[in-house]
């Protein structure tokens, strides 16, 4: 949801044409099958981080708070996808196939270069210019009586609504831990327990 200025030429393309690039690229994720098209996708990504200027740092805290999601889609893949022939391993009733970490790879590359692609749309495009081009993307279905502005204003709010989110709850988390809590060490229900607050 952040938006950061600048002059390149990913700043000054059209929202529409950034929109409809974002979009064919998120289909092209869904479609991949192979270790080569995600590399050549992920080449493109990277040339499109270059010409923005956007720092690495910033995508990568970006990624920071969907890691646990990234990690337990990889898991269930890993663990949940059937295989052909003996498996590579079994962990009490889990059993892990090559097909299963052929499927973990894939999602957590798919996951991870989605968020980043639609994050690198929002970081050269202002909010404004992003609901004004959604608006005039969804204009055709104006005669079918949508609430095309409205939708686009609700979609501009919540991205405003996005850094704000993430600002206050780095404060509650600093507050909880200036007040002993620990986010850090423990199993997964005693961090849950420490988010408590977090959640409320």
């Amino acid at each position: 949801g952040q938006y950061f200025p600048g002059n390149t030429i990913v700043h000054k393309l059209d929202p529409r044409t950034k929109i409809l690039i974002v979009v064919l690229y998120i289909v092209a994720l869904f479609c991949a099958n192979s270790f080569v098209a995600y590399g050549v996708l992920f080449v493109l990504l990277s040339v499109c981080i270059l010409i923005s200027k956007i720092k690495l740092k910033t995508i990568l805290k970006g990624l920071k708070p969907v890691l646990f999601i990234v990690i337990i889609t990889g898991l269930l893949n890993l663990f949940y996808t059937p295989g052909e022939g003996a498996p590579l391993a079994t962990i009490w009733i889990l059993k892990i196939y090559p097909e299963g970490i052929r499927a973990a790879l894939f999602m957590i590359l798919r996951i991870s270069m989605l968020i980043v692609g639609t994050f690198l749309l929002t970081y050269t495009t202002s909010p404004i210019l992003l609901t004004d081009g959604l608006e005039s993307l969804l204009s055709p279905l104006k005669p079918v009586h949508l609430p095309i502005h409205a939708l686009a204003m609700m979609m501009s709010i919540a991205l405003r609504f996005i850094p704000t989110l993430i600002e206050e709850t780095d404060k509650i988390m600093s507050a909880q831990k200036a007040r002993g809590a620990d986010f850090e060490s423990g199993n997964l229900i005693h961090k849950a327990k420490a988010l408590v607050p977090l959640w409320v």
